[in-house]
């Protein structure tokens, strides 16, 4: 995508009173795309405490500039950050269909239930593991999480059968997700999240795939009567925080390893705990207005059953990189149990 650099430069002028984390005389200034409402909760209980923790880590020698205007589409994210378009960018590797193969790892089914034990667990195995891949050489990752829990919504669904989406057309965003919706029989209609209000609204979709906290941001609820609820979650979307490298290497020492202080395992904590505190929140809004149907044990064996050969796929995806898929996900299993209990 080509930008104009008076465009970017209007962006970044206009976002120079506009420091998540403050302090106008700090030495480094590192300017954050930005492509979601301030309102969401990935920008008020994530991005803006995670730049104040960058802050306080740095002693003020470096804060993060949240850009208050988007400066492209958020696939094209990962590829400002390459680029210096922006200093630090965030996005869903799914916005990306294929070329980012681990992530499938962690984006599985049935994983659990918990965003914060998740997210603490694919971190862990990214940083030992799926870093090697070599996906993400070009920046400097500073943090990959996940949302909490995937699961169905749906508008006059009967949610009994063990085939409960076949034939419907379910919303779903990017990765994994549309193939999981294919295989279970159903008719995968994409759209972006902005747009999801408007594919239900209209008639397009029965249902859509989302956390409990997207449905009550996107004002989703009055269009919905019923939620499949699958233990461990029928999915799970994949993010990333990196930065451009030249500015990573331009920085002290000092800095870079407090930065690294407050990212990695503790964004991944941040951003996990921020997900589970919004999507009880969006779980409370639906009572007495959305009915939660949690999966029968026969219905979890039919979709078990009709998707094992797409798990057995995306593991292939992830073996294709280099990397020992099953003892991978091995490993994130055990990982994510440990976070669970607090280890």
């Amino acid at each position: 995508m080509r930008l104009s650099r008076t465009l970017v430069s209007l962006v970044f002028a206009a976002a120079a009173g506009l420091s998540a984390a403050g302090g106008a005389a700090a030495q480094t200034v590192l300017n954050m795309a930005n492509w979601l409402p301030p309102s969401h909760p990935l920008m008020t209980a994530v991005m803006i405490p995670y730049a104040e923790a960058v802050k306080t880590a740095t002693e003020g020698r470096v804060t993060i500039n949240i850009l208050p205007a988007p400066l492209g589409p958020p696939a094209a994210h990962f590829d400002f950050a390459i680029n210096g378009v922006a200093d630090i960018t965030y996005g869903v590797q799914g916005y990306n269909p294929g070329r980012f193969k681990t992530t499938n790892l962690a984006e599985l089914p049935f994983l659990g239930d918990s965003a914060e034990a998740n997210s603490v667990g694919y971190w862990r195995v990214f940083d030992r593991t799926l870093r090697a891949a070599g996906e993400y050489d070009d920046v400097k990752v500073l943090g990959v999480f996940t949302h909490g829990p995937g699961e169905i919504f749906t508008k006059g669904v009967d949610l009994t059968s063990t085939d409960v989406i076949a034939g419907r057309k379910i919303r779903v965003g990017g990765g994994i997700v549309a193939d999981l919706v294919k295989a279970l029989g159903g008719v995968p209609v994409e759209g972006p999240s902005s747009k999801t209000y408007e594919i239900m609204s209209s008639g397009v979709a029965d249902g859509i795939t989302f956390p409990f906290e997207s449905v009550a941001f996107f004002k989703l609820i009055p269009l919905l009567d019923s939620a499949f609820l699958v233990p461990g979650g029928l999915y799970n979307t994949s993010f990333f925080v990196v930065m451009n490298k030249g500015k990573w290497e331009a920085l002290s020492d000092e800095d870079k390893a407090a930065i690294d202080s407050v990212s990695g395992e503790a964004l991944a904590r941040l951003a996990g705990r921020a997900w589970d505190a919004a999507d009880a929140a969006g779980k409370a809004e639906m009572e007495g207005r959305i009915g939660l149907v949690t999966a029968t044990p026969e219905q979890v064996a039919a979709i078990e059953a009709g998707l094992k050969d797409i798990v057995d796929a995306k593991l292939a995806e992830v073996k294709a990189t280099g990397i020992d898929e099953q003892a991978a996900y091995a490993d994130l299993k055990a990982e994510i149990g440990k976070a669970e209990k607090g280890e």
